[in-house]
């Protein structure tokens, strides 16, 4: 089976993680804040705080922001739940902004439509979460502008982006965001096993990430109450988590991100070739804004239904059947049990929707061979051109 993504594991990054289990730190060690410095070396971001997983990330960005009781939190139909179900854990309500049918990322027309009613409504939203699928930059120009005229925090989503660009500039620098996240899961463009990150320029939000990472625990004597008792003094001042990451997981991650631009250069390449070799096919290809320059986590074909004889299941199942991983990002988040019992239903986000009727992630890694692309192609086009 040729799987959708996996991740790239080479010696240099054994022998790191290896490293790090003979030394005196497993977690709390040098190796985390090195990760952090490496991230913000690439992104231009001040401050990173690494964490277990993006989901955590999520969560305490959504936290430092202030989320809570009573505010509402939007973000897109097409992403993992974790982006809609961070606000959740704060006690917000949650809706969502339905896509931009070329990029498939939030449209800002329809978010700019959703502001002016919710405006008249009195229910604007606190924070906002953009979704950078595929590893493409929504227009994060156009969303700023409108969080200055509307008053919402942005938290970017960018799981899908590292190594990836907008307007010339790297994804995570958050010239128009509070907050940036990644995702270092296995299948993401750099992996650190499992692990997350949360990027911002403003030192308080990344303070109180910090803070929340940890148990709400500050070993800081300017911020407890109190004088110290000693050298071996902490206080817990806030209610936090355990999100922490391992030092395993920073000393693989660091490792990693010495190989981004070559990451990132082998999924254009293979993008590239997709475009070339499945122009023939009743498909719709990526599409890709001028000013940005993608991560490519995922190539998302969408099938011209109406050109085929097969249904989308159909097509799935036989890529499958015949040894090609294929998945599908995403199913839309309204469509869950847990939100429909919310009061989502079908028809809410129609582009969404749309989109869901016809997507399939094809295979796309960076130490995918051209003979595997190739593969690819023959068993898509042999179950395309054949009769139901």
């Amino acid at each position: 089976m040729i799987p959708y993504g996996k991740q790239d594991i080479v010696q240099h990054d054994i022998d790191a993680v290896v490293s790090v289990l003979k030394s005196d730190f497993l977690t709390q060690g040098p190796q985390v804040p090195l990760f952090e410095t490496s991230l913000t070396f690439i992104t231009q971001a001040t401050h990173a705080v690494a964490v277990n997983s993006a989901t955590s990330a999520l969560h305490i960005a959504c936290l430092a922001l202030g989320l809570g009781v009573g505010d509402w939190l939007w973000t897109s139909p097409i992403t993992f739940v974790a982006s809609a179900n961070c606000g959740l854990y704060c006690g917000a309500q949650i809706d969502f902004v339905d896509i931009d049918a070329d990029t498939y990322n939030m449209c800002p027309q329809k978010l700019k439509q959703k502001l002016i009613k919710a405006k008249v409504e009195g229910r604007l939203p606190k924070v906002v979460i953009p979704v950078h699928l595929c590893g493409q930059s929504c227009d994060m120009q156009a969303i700023y502008a409108l969080s200055q005229e509307y008053g919402f925090h942005i938290i970017e989503d960018a799981s899908h982006a590292i190594g990836g660009r907008y307007q010339q500039q790297p994804i995570g620098n958050c010239k128009y965001s509070d907050i940036t996240i990644f995702s270092f899961h296995p299948v993401k463009i750099v992996t650190t096993a499992e692990g997350g990150a949360a990027l911002t320029n403003d030192p308080s939000l990344a303070e109180r990430m910090r803070l929340l990472r940890s148990h709400g625990i500050t070993r800081e004597p300017d911020n407890m109450q109190g004088q110290p008792h000693g050298a071996w003094y902490y206080q817990q001042i806030e209610l936090g988590f355990n999100y922490r990451m391992t030092e395993l997981q920073a000393a693989l991650g660091v490792s990693q991100l010495n190989r981004l631009e070559e990451f990132v250069r082998q999924r254009h390449y293979f993008s590239d070739r997709y475009n070339r070799l499945l122009a023939h096919l009743p498909i719709t290809r990526p599409y890709q804004l001028p000013d940005t320059y993608s991560g490519l986590h995922l190539y998302v074909i969408r099938l011209s239904l109406g050109q085929i004889s097969k249904s989308h299941s159909q097509v799935f199942d036989e890529l499958r059947a015949n040894g090609i991983g294929v998945n599908l990002h995403y199913i839309p988040v309204h469509f869950q049990p847990y939100y429909q019992n919310m009061g989502f239903k079908m028809g809410n986000f129609p582009d969404a929707e749309h989109y869901y009727q016809e997507a399939i992630s094809l295979p796309m890694f960076s130490a995918m061979t051209d003979n595997m692309q190739d593969e690819v192609v023959s068993v898509l086009t042999r179950i395309l051109e054949s009769e139901a």
